[in-house]
């Protein structure tokens, strides 16, 4: 076995760990993934937008032949408006869909993380961690929801709770407005199994 000195005296380079070996490998790896799916999008956007060659007319002879080509001189002499199939704003609109669908969202009809802030600044003075401390056995965990909710386990009777509150519990109603009710509502419901 040679000693690092002695790899060195001989003026070759030390071999390089093996973590090093590896990083450019999955660097280069991703880079050409990403560099393919950005070529796949374009040639599909180009795909939809990009100008088609005009196709050809067949000859035709005779009268019918004349005809055409005295039409044909006609609508050349008079002014045209370019036709092209290659539109800025249709490469637009493509790029934008694709962007759109690979690295959007899915689309929730609620948005459990404003859920979950709407939570955190109003609710958890009192039922922090799913508990209830006002009245200890009414807790937001389904079991207890499903018992002491009027409604049950839904989210429509969670929203209706929040909205109009009941006992010692506050309305948020007019606090809250129906998109952040909506959402903490969601956000109890799914949460209601996990506390």
């Amino acid at each position: 076995q040679r000693t690092p000195v002695a790899i060195l005296a001989q003026g070759s380079s030390p071999p390089l760990p093996r973590s090093v070996c590896i990083l450019p490998a999955a660097t280069m790896s991703r880079t050409a993934c990403a560099l393919l799916a950005a070529g796949l999008g374009l040639y599909g956007a180009q795909c939809f937008v990009a100008p088609s060659a005009p196709r050809g007319q067949p000859e035709a002879s005779g009268a019918a032949g004349l005809r055409q080509h005295v039409t044909a001189s006609l609508e050349s002499a008079a002014p045209q408006v370019s036709s092209s199939a290659w539109s800025p704003l249709a490469l637009g609109a493509a790029l934008g869909l694709l962007a759109a669908v690979a690295g959007g969202r899915p689309a929730l009809a609620a948005d459990l993380e404003n859920g979950e802030s709407v939570f955190q600044g109003n609710c958890t003075a009192c039922h922090a961690g799913g508990n209830n401390t006002v009245v200890p056995e009414k807790k937001l965990k389904k079991e207890a929801i499903e018992k002491y909710l009027t409604g049950g386990y839904n989210v429509e009777a969670i929203k209706y709770q929040v909205t109009n509150g009941k006992n010692s519990m506050p309305a948020f109603g007019e606090k809250l407005g129906p998109d952040d009710i909506d959402d903490v509502a969601n956000y109890v419901f799914n949460q209601a199994t996990k506390w």
